[in-house]
């Protein structure tokens, strides 16, 4: 029986909602054991399939806990650059085909985890379209995830592999919700829209050419001393007259994610990623997902 959230290593589903939580004060309780009892509560209900738990830093520490490799996000700024740091408590991650069963797990999740955890924040997500390598797509048209690391190799890069019970088969999540330009996007031609990503979208072949602030380029994983693989889950998200993409990296610590985002923004060489010119984060946040046990989520690290 695997240990990892079934989520992490399974296709984007069709639809998918992000939920944060904050931690709200419980007047006449105990913070921590206020926590403790919503989390015994989100146990029951969390599958690691179709709810899928990240827990921040802010949270464990809350706990009284440790878990050896969770950290803060850390916000990046220069170059012309900026890249936000939001930490939040908790993560729920629902997956599914459904917008009415997701609508009613929501309000289950919601009103488990109530009233030491409040509902921060929801965005919506989905899947868009399929890319040549069978991916989805981004809503530029361009594949999401054709880099990904498959089979052993995914479960290499996303999960630990070692250590004590409880964090053996676990992951590192990191998150950022990303908002497209898509006005700049259309006002550049094909050729460098291309270049922009480092790939042609007709056909998804990268482009030997491409200049180096290629988004291919800025984060292949091969070229980072050590190699610099992470999982990717991305789905992109719509709001009113507002999209972008949901970007989901699951990696066996934060190294990988945090040595391609400083590339990105240009920390290494003065080189900023081009994709900063038709889209940015506007949050990002660090989380824990820890393994399952029985079918159950694993929260001994937390004395849970």
């Amino acid at each position: 029986m695997s240990l990892s959230q079934a989520a992490i290593l399974a296709p984007v589903p069709l639809v998918g909602r992000y939920l944060f939580f904050s931690i709200t004060p419980v007047p006449e309780q105990e913070p921590a054991q206020a926590l403790r009892d919503s989390l015994k509560r989100l146990v029951e209900l969390a599958d690691g399939t179709q709810v899928l738990v990240g827990l921040g830093s802010e949270l464990v520490e809350a706990l009284g806990a440790q878990v050896p490799g969770l950290h803060p996000f850390e916000a990046m700024s220069g170059h012309g650059v900026q890249v936000p740091s939001t930490p939040i408590a908790l993560c729920c991650w629902l997956r599914g085909s459904d917008h009415g069963e997701l609508f009613h797990l929501r309000r289950r999740l919601e009103k488990a985890l109530a009233p030491a955890l409040r509902l921060e924040r929801l965005v919506e997500a989905f899947r868009h379209g399929q890319g040549p390598t069978g991916h989805g797509q981004d809503l530029t048209g361009y594949e999401d995830g054709t880099e990904n690391p498959a089979g052993e190799a995914a479960q290499v890069a996303a999960l630990v592999q070692e250590g004590a019970p409880g964090l053996v088969g676990s992951s590192f999540m990191a998150l950022q919700q990303w908002l497209h330009d898509f006005d700049a996007f259309d006002a550049m031609a094909t050729r460098e829209q291309d270049n922009t990503i480092g790939r042609r979208r007709s056909d998804n072949e990268e482009l030997d050419d491409a200049p180096p602030s290629a988004h291919v380029k800025r984060t292949a994983q091969e070229d980072f001393e050590p190699a610099a693989f992470v999982l990717r889950r991305s789905m992109p998200w719509a709001q009113g007259k507002q999209a972008g993409l949901m970007f989901v990296a699951f990696g066996k610590s934060f190294d990988a994610f945090e040595a391609q985002m400083r590339r990105m923004a240009g920390q290494e060489d003065g080189i900023t990623d081009a994709l900063f010119r038709i889209s940015k984060p506007v949050n990002g946040a660090f989380f824990w997902c820890p393994p399952l046990r029985e079918g159950r989520l694993d929260l001994r690290l937390l004395d849970l």
